[in-house]
């Protein structure tokens, strides 16, 4: 541990490892993507592909991965601003796509 002024370290006995405070926790080994909503830890079944015009050449394609609760919440959202270019299924035959 490194050396921390008395008043910050850790109490004795008081393991510090896992303290990811400021980080979702990491989805389990071999789980697929998660749901990219904020707080969703729930496995992801869509993806939703967009771009901005402003910052991206039109070939481009960023990913959103989302559960089923969420899906049209992503498509609005990104519909409401330009950006919206498909939804697909996430299956193994057809990961996450970025290009």
């Amino acid at each position: 541990m490194p050396d921390l002024p008395s008043g910050l370290r850790p109490a004795v006995g008081t393991s510090t490892a896992g303290l990811g405070l400021f980080s979702p926790p990491a989805p389990a080994a071999g789980d697929g993507p998660v749901c990219s909503r904020k707080g969703c830890r729930n496995g992801a079944e869509w993806q939703l592909l967009w771009n901005n015009p402003r910052i991206h050449t039109p070939e481009r394609r960023k990913a959103w991965a989302s559960c089923p609760d969420h899906v049209a919440w992503f498509e609005e959202y990104l519909r409401d601003r330009g950006l919206w270019r498909q939804t697909l299924p996430l299956t193994a035959d057809r990961p996450l796509e970025t290009r």
